[in-house]
């Protein structure tokens, strides 16, 4: 019997052509809870579809998830368009993603929370990184729709409120796909130029989703490093996006920025006014006490009698002078004395008195060491011949003379005793003029000495 034995791959081609021809398979709407999420190296997104009794694996490509205005997480639900498809190599069915938004959330609103939350640990939103607006700025650059409401809003106000400032209309797309880059290179451009004191980044109300370029992370990113200060204006007062909590300042309205960025011309003058007063009262009040103190000059003894103080001031003059010659005098004389007073010290201190009186002092001196050297030597003389003479007395050589001898041992050891020696013994005595060998006789002990 012959049978038909298909291969695993032929089957798995059959089943994948099979759901590729169900119309039913080709637009699948589906909700369910994403688990299992993997955000591939390449830019592909890989999870898991689940709900309460099954799931279902899924992929969605980097050409697709690119326009995602949300970060996908394990967790959320998601509702998604689609397709199902076989992955070959495997022999398993999957869904193939080309939509995806939150289930119960928009997604732009969740992308904008996503992207808050993770500039806001950035320090982006940090007051501390804020610059601050110059007061009275000579070139503003503004970056938005160069046909917008929002641009003819700016240029009003800053020729009414500051026309001595220069307004540049650097012109950017503020909704699009290619808005939120060509925002940023704006604000890169006018960094490049370093020609601008402040920059207006904004555009007039709108949806969300034309208000979004405004949310993108480029656009925050451009406006937190740039090094002029920027002041953002996007749509009305309730609008809020991510370039206001970056800016430097956050202005309600784009003509409530151009109010932020410049002063206002009437309240400068006004200021200049009031200024002007309280300077016209100062000088005033200046000139007034002046013009007393000049009275009161003129009315002065000085002013109004000029000879009698000229008479009075020379004969006060006079006596000056007087007095300063009389204590010239008595500053001259006491320092005669004391210059006579030195000249005496310097004589009686003069180096031929003190080295005469040197010699004198030397010749003295050598006259007492002469004497006391002599005596020492005469005292150390008799001393040494007294030492002399009980050295004569010891000396056994004189001891001999007088007739004494000295006996050895033949082993050369002095004998003090009789009992050293025996009868028969040879001996030597040692004499003053030679030395003598004896044997001895007989030894006789001395009995009176014990």
């Amino acid at each position: 019997m012959n049978r038909n034995y298909l291969t695993v791959t032929a089957l798995t081609k059959y089943i994948k052509r099979k759901f590729e021809t169900d119309p039913h398979l080709k637009t699948i709407l589906l909700k369910g809870e994403i688990s299992n999420f993997k955000h591939h190296s390449r830019g592909h997104m890989y999870m898991t579809i689940k709900d309460d009794n099954s799931r279902i694996q899924a992929v969605m490509f980097a050409g697709n998830n690119r326009f995602l205005k949300f970060e996908p997480e394990n967790g959320m639900n998601v509702l998604i368009k689609g397709e199902i498809g076989v992955f070959e190599p495997h022999g398993q069915y999957q869904l193939y993603i080309q939509q995806m938004d939150p289930d119960g959330i928009g997604a732009l609103y969740l992308a904008f929370e996503q992207l808050k939350e993770k500039l806001h640990k950035q320090g982006y939103f940090n007051p501390e990184n804020k610059k601050e607006i110059p007061k009275f700025p000579k070139r503003i650059g503004v970056i938005t729709s160069p046909t917008g409401a929002a641009v003819r809003d700016i240029i009003t106000t800053i020729k009414r409120r500051y026309p001595i400032c220069y307004t540049t209309i650097i012109p950017v797309l503020v909704q699009g796909q290619n808005a939120a880059l060509s925002i940023a290179k704006a604000i890169e451009t006018a960094n490049d130029y370093d020609n601008f004191d402040v920059l207006i980044v904004g555009r007039g109300g709108g949806s969300i989703e034309e208000l979004w370029s405004f949310n993108e992370e480029i656009v925050a990113h451009a406006i937190y490093h740039s090094a002029i200060p920027v002041i953002s204006a996007v749509g009305h007062e309730t609008d809020t996006t991510i370039s206001d909590f970056v800016a430097d300042l956050r202005a309600p309205t784009p003509t409530g920025a151009a109010e932020l960025a410049v002063p206002s011309q009437i309240e400068l003058k006004g200021r200049l006014a009031t200024i002007n007063r309280s300077l016209t009262k100062v000088m005033i009040s200046d000139f007034e006490r002046a013009k007393q103190a000049l009275q009161r000059i003129k009315q002065s003894y000085a002013f109004r009698y000029p000879k009698q103080l000229t008479r009075q001031k020379e004969q006060e003059l006079d006596k000056q002078v007087e007095r300063l010659n009389k204590l010239l005098k008595i500053h001259a004389n006491r320092k005669k004395e004391m210059f006579i007073n030195m000249k005496t010290r310097l004589a009686n201190q003069h180096p031929e008195k003190q080295l005469s009186q040197a010699r004198k002092n030397l010749i003295q001196l050598i006259k007492q060491n002469n004497y006391y050297m002599n005596k020492n030597v005469e005292q150390k003389t008799a001393q040494i011949s007294l030492l002399l003479d009980k050295l004569f007395l010891l000396n056994p050589l004189e001891i001999m003379k007088r007739g004494f001898a000295i006996p050895y041992t033949n082993t050369k050891d002095i004998i003090k005793s009789a009992e050293q020696v025996g009868q028969d013994d040879i001996i030597s005595l040692k004499l003053s003029d030679g030395n003598l060998d004896c044997r001895v006789l007989e030894v006789k002990e001395d009995k009176n000495d014990q």
